[in-house]
């Protein structure tokens, strides 16, 4: 793997941690300080949509499941 390719899976990873919310600050700092910030930034944005888009497909499921009592 190329350096580009290593810092985009890396930014994927950083942007991964951050949506749960539990890391260091010390790595939190180190990947700013590693990462370009535009990988951040479009791993973000894509994650994002795929996060909303999930949510979107699950709602339409759930709701097409016939009601049985």
């Amino acid at each position: 793997m190329s350096g580009s390719q290593l810092s985009f899976f890396r930014a994927v990873q950083a942007v991964l941690w951050s949506f749960i919310g539990i890391r260091k600050n010390s790595d939190g700092q180190e990947d700013m300080a590693k990462l370009n910030p535009f990988h951040v930034v479009v791993v973000g944005i894509c994650l994002a949509m795929i996060f909303v888009l999930g949510l979107i497909a699950l709602v339409n499921w759930v709701v097409a499941q016939p009601i049985t009592l």
